[in-house]
This record gives C-alpha cells, structure tokens and sequence, in this order.
C-alpha cells in the first residue's frame, strides 16, 4: 500500500497503527491483541448467570470501555490509512467494524450483544505482529483449496439433498404419524440428521421396513461424511505442488517477491505495509 502526502501526525500515527516493524507499532498490536482476548472473556463472562449478576455493573462499564476503545481505534485507522475505502472492504477492515457494531445493535435488539466475540477474528493480527508469515501462506493455500472445492462440494451438497428429500419422503409413507413423521419436512429432517451420522434421537422409525430404510441411510452416511474431506485434500495436495505466490508491490509493480519479502526489490517500499 503506497502512503499517501499525509500530514505528519498522520504520517506518525499511520507507522503506529499499521505497521508492526516498528516498536511504536509492535507495541500498539501487542497492546491491542490483549484488549481483544480481556474483551472477549468479558462477553463470555457477561453470559453467565451467576457471575452476570454479581459483577454486572462492572462488566458493563468494562464492555463499554472496550468498545470506545475499538471504536476510536477504527477511526483512526480510516484517518490514517492512504485509502480509507480499501481498508474498510478488506477483510481486517470488516471484522474491526464487525467488531463494535454488535455492542450498538444491541440497544435496539437485545441478545445481539455475544455477537461480539467476532472481535476474536481480530486475533489473526498476531501472525503479522510476531512475524509468523509461514502461517500466512498456509492459510492462503487452505483458502484456495477451499475456493477450488467449491463446485465440487455444491454438486455433492446438490446429490445429498436430493438423497435426503428422497427418503425422508420413504419414511414419511412407510412409518407415518404414528412414528411422528407428520410431514414430509419432518421426514426430511430425520433423514438429514441420520445421513449425518448426528442421530439425535426424537424421531426414529418403528416399522421393520422403516428400520431397514435407516440402516442403508447411515451405511450411506459414512460414505458422505468421507466425500467433501477427500475433495478438500485432494485439492490442498494440489495446492502444496504449486511454486509458492509471488506478491506484487502495489507502488512500482514488480510482482518477483517472495511471500515472506518485507521490502519491494526494486523501489524499497515496506511489503509489510503495503498488505495492511
């Protein structure tokens, strides 16, 4: 990311804020990284009934605290940043905003409030403050498996549905109400939660024809369970054989860098920086 004429107090604070090679910044990532985790053991804390009780007045003011906390930290990243709109799109960028917005909803709708454990997701930063880059690259070949899987794992999700609409409409004619199957879509159900191999239990089939209907749909289930898994590795093996990801300096657009490269080759621009 190219920094833009900023004044120098933008300037400063953007180093601070963005960049973790400095100890300003590392300090600041570091400092941020412990307010996530205290404010996430605080909306856990705040679920539980006899600890909510006790101490309520005290969680509150410290979710609160915490939450002017993220806010002002978010605007001062969109001050700071050379270009606010692509930081806001990004992903780190969603989940700060993500990350404050559940504490405002919850005053209009109640319950709202543990959405803000999301703010977890913001604990991804330690891989760039503790220079964990190796991690990063596997998570970008995770991402692009699971992005090739896609088509894949649709067709089969499309194959297992139709399975499941099917028998869960055998068992609605074999068995019936008398077995609680009132309906097709609660014949459905029973068939999706036993073709998952989940078997909650509330319903089962009581017919010796429904019983055998069942056992063939979790023999089947084994089989699907092992699909989606096989495509996925399949598709991270892929992944592992191809050259590593070279990464392109948005200021000068040389794309020959490593994934770990901290500075641009040609022009000297912060790799770092520049992937904020």
């Amino acid at each position: 990311m190219t920094q833009a004429k900023h004044a120098p107090w933008r300037k400063k604070m953007y180093v601070i804020i963005f960049e973790a090679d400095t100890p300003a910044g590392k300090s600041f990532d570091v400092c941020l990284l412990i307010a996530v985790l205290v404010s996430v053991l605080v909306v856990m804390l705040e679920t539980v009934e006899s600890v909510e009780a006790e101490h309520r007045t005290a969680l509150l003011l410290a979710e609160w605290s915490f939450t002017v906390l993220f806010s002002a930290e978010y605007i001062m990243r969109l001050i700071s940043a050379p270009r606010a709109g692509k930081y806001a799109l990004s992903f780190f960028g969603l989940v700060d905003l993500a990350s404050i917005l559940p504490a405002f909803v919850g005053l209009m709708f109640p319950g709202a409030q543990s959405l803000r454990v999301v703010r977890a997701f913001r604990l991804i930063r330690v891989f760039r403050v503790f220079k964990l880059v190796r991690f990063l690259g596997e998570e970008r070949a995770l991402r692009a498996a699971l992005q090739a899987s896609l088509y894949k794992i649709t067709v089969f999700l499309g194959a297992v549905l139709s399975v499941a609409l099917t028998m869960g409409a055998v068992m609605y004619f074999i068995e019936g109400e008398a077995s609680g199957y009132t309906s097709l879509p609660k014949g459905m159900y029973w068939a999706v939660v036993t073709i998952t191999t989940v078997g909650y239990g509330d319903i089962a089939p009581e017919t010796p024809a429904g019983q055998f209907v069942a056992g063939v749909l979790m023999l089947i289930g084994y089989g699907v369970l092992a699909v989606p898994t096989g495509i996925v590795t399949a598709e991270m093996t892929r992944q592992s054989l191809l050259p590593p990801p070279r990464r392109r300096c948005s200021a000068c657009g040389l794309g020959r860098h490593d994934a770990d490269a901290k500075f641009c080759k040609a022009c000297g621009r912060s790799m770092i920086s520049q992937s904020a």
